[in-house]
């Protein structure tokens, strides 16, 4: 029976992927579906765990850990996303200064991870809430990541003030190598989700680094904005992103691309294996953040789009196309971060009013006399604002 259901489950899931372009496209503010208010800051991170796809994870600018459960439970129209347990200001084990980056463990939701302005990276046990491991380093972490597919290692990527990226064991408890080749402060780290060997990483030097991990010399490449047309670039802009401090780095689902964010409002789409500048134009993405930005990429769908936080918004682009789509407007303060549900294709977005706010597909039906004409006009695309 239990088989069976969940034979049932994955036909429903699959069958929502099917029609997910239109799903995504009509992102709204789910007015009925509220995330318990925890933090008494701002929220800086958030991740749903794949396994399940119902517990997500959140860290905030108070220190403060929450794990929530997005099932509704109470199988009523208006319910309210419950926090199951919080690491908060009063355990002897909460980081003491702002949570940067949360992120769960990619094989099992016993485990997750968080980093911190305290200098700290800590392991976890979900169960009793205690660190497992703790890794302390020199200077504020920014961002940490694992990797979603390896299986041949354990190793966790660090950000840090240092320019050297901190590779730390998880097997071990130690911190195994580091990556030398930054000149500034590493903001954003990702592992690709094709190769579980590759490493992705972004600092205030302008610049973004492909390593392969096993090399013991240095990174594979440096993205290059000009793709090695020198007349184009200045002698400071060569071999570099972007013009300003690179803070977000974003794969692809299947590890094809990487998305580059950086400080002179530009937002850049890569060829990950050959790091060419695929030159997709999304005109001006105001980014003036000094530290990561956490933005996100549609996944299980296509064509597939971006959403990144802009002010108090989340903007919305076609991701091969560079069209603004939307701007998704709900928090009363700047948004910090924002994550994809691959399952349902809804989008959570958690910002400086200390709300995390759900996106969900509201789609509309047909105009009746469209029906009559013999096509069909989508609500979305009725509704949807001309491109600036």
């Amino acid at each position: 029976m239990l088989h069976f259901i969940q034979a049932r489950q994955r036909v429903f899931i699959c069958n929502l992927k099917k029609c997910c372009p239109c799903r995504v496209l009509s992102l709204e503010l789910n007015h009925d579906r509220d995330v318990e208010c925890i933090h008494g800051n701002g929220i800086n991170t958030i991740d749903i765990e794949v396994i399940e796809g119902r517990y997500m994870l959140s860290g905030g600018s108070d220190g403060v850990i929450v794990i929530y459960d997005l099932e509704n439970n109470s199988k009523k129209p208006h319910y309210t996303c419950k926090a199951v347990c919080t690491v908060g200001r009063s355990s002897r084990y909460v980081h003491k200064f702002s949570v940067e980056t949360v992120q769960w463990y990619p094989h099992d939701t016993g485990m997750f991870v968080s980093s911190s302005f305290d200098k700290t990276m800590k392991v976890w046990d979900t169960e009793t809430l205690k660190p497992a491991e703790v890794f302390q380093f020199e200077g504020n972490v920014y961002c940490h990541h694992m990797s979603p597919i390896a299986r041949k290692h354990g190793l966790i990527a660090v950000g840090t003030k240092d320019p050297k990226v901190q590779l730390c064991d998880l097997k071990s408890g130690s911190r195994i190598h580091i990556l030398q080749g930054h000149r500034g402060e590493v903001l954003s780290v990702k592992w690709s989700p094709r190769y579980e060997h590759i490493l992705a990483t972004a600092s205030t030097d302008s610049r973004v680094r492909v390593w392969d991990v096993r090399r013991a010399s240095g990174s594979l490449f440096t993205l290059d904005q000009h793709n090695g047309d020198k007349s184009k670039a200045s002698s400071e802009s060569v071999n570099t992103a972007h013009d300003g401090r690179v803070n977000g780095l974003c794969f692809t689902d299947d590890g094809l691309y990487l998305l580059t964010a950086g400080t002179d409002d530009r937002m850049r789409l890569w060829n990950s294996a050959t790091g060419e500048n695929t030159l997709v134009n999304y005109g001006k993405v105001v980014n003036e953040s000094r530290k990561g930005v956490k933005f996100t990429v549609s996944r299980g769908c296509s064509p597939e789009f971006v959403f990144v936080p802009c002010g108090s918004s989340v903007a919305m682009y076609g991701l091969h196309t560079g069209e603004l789509v939307t701007m998704l407007r709900g928090h009363y303060n700047n948004v910090d971060c924002c994550e994809f549900h691959p399952d349902y294709q809804e989008l959570y977005s958690g910002g400086k009013d200390c709300n995390i706010l759900a996106w969900v597909p509201v789609l509309r039906h047909p105009d009746t006399e469209d029906e009559g004409a013999g096509s069909v006009k989508v609500g979305w695309l009725a509704d949807k604002e001309p491109n600036p």
